[in-house]
């Protein structure tokens, strides 16, 4: 009885180390292979692109300052005048030349220049110049716009008192002779007054010259303040 248990037991244990024993060597090879085919299978991701362009690269600027003193040659768009012209009206003009700052050209010929009348006072007939002043107070040079403080353009007509006078003179002439054909020395004499009144009369009726700047007018200001511009770098 003693030798058939004995003989169980082994038997139990030879079955439980069976069934722990790994793989035989045919089944690691067909896992292999399985895991293979599993791998060949997966799709591969490409590879990024080594020659994608380059992003482009920001504008680059530079700070140039334009001292003061510094002149400004335009060419007038719109036309001003004494008699035509009213205070705040709109002036526009650009550069007829360019502003260049240590060989770098700061503002190119044709920048937009903006301003307004300042003041336009029509000649009178008996006294008063007629005059006009304008002025530019900012600068446009492609998409950048500066506010800028420049002198005022002004003139004033010149007077007309060698003119006037000559007006008088003719008068006063003219009627002397007539009085004379009329009445001789008396006649004369009365004929000049007269005459010169006339002529009085006609300058008291005439107003003096006026101030015009027609439109294409080159006329020329000056910066009063320095003025720091962004220059993009080439």
């Amino acid at each position: 009885m003693r030798n058939q248990l004995v003989r169980v037991a082994c038997v139990l244990v030879l079955t439980t180390a069976c069934s722990s024993e790994p793989g035989t060597p045919q089944d690691q090879t067909a896992e292999a292979a399985k895991t293979t085919k599993a791998g060949a299978a997966a799709p591969r991701k490409p590879a990024a692109a080594s020659n994608a362009p380059a992003a482009a690269r920001a504008p680059r600027f530079r700070e140039i300052t334009i001292p003061a003193g510094t002149p400004l040659s335009l060419t007038l768009d719109t036309a001003v005048a004494s008699d035509t012209s009213k205070v705040e009206d709109a002036v526009s003009a650009k550069l007829a030349a360019p502003v260049v700052v240590g060989g770098v050209t700061a503002l190119p010929a044709g920048t937009e220049a903006t301003g307004s009348v300042f003041e336009a006072e029509q000649s009178g007939r008996v006294k008063g110049l007629a005059k006009v002043s304008f002025g530019f107070d900012h600068l446009r040079a492609g998409k950048e716009s500066y506010t800028i403080s420049a002198a005022r353009i002004s003139k004033e007509a010149e007077p007309t008192k060698a003119k006037d006078a000559e007006k008088v003179g003719i008068g006063a002439g003219v009627g002397a002779i007539v009085g004379a054909l009329a009445g001789g020395k008396k006649g004369a004499a009365i004929g000049t007054a007269v005459g010169a009144g006339a002529g009085a009369g006609t300058v008291l009726a005439t107003r003096g010259e006026e101030v015009t700047f027609p439109a294409g007018t080159a006329v020329e200001t000056t910066l009063e303040k320095p003025l720091t511009i962004q220059v993009p770098i080439e």
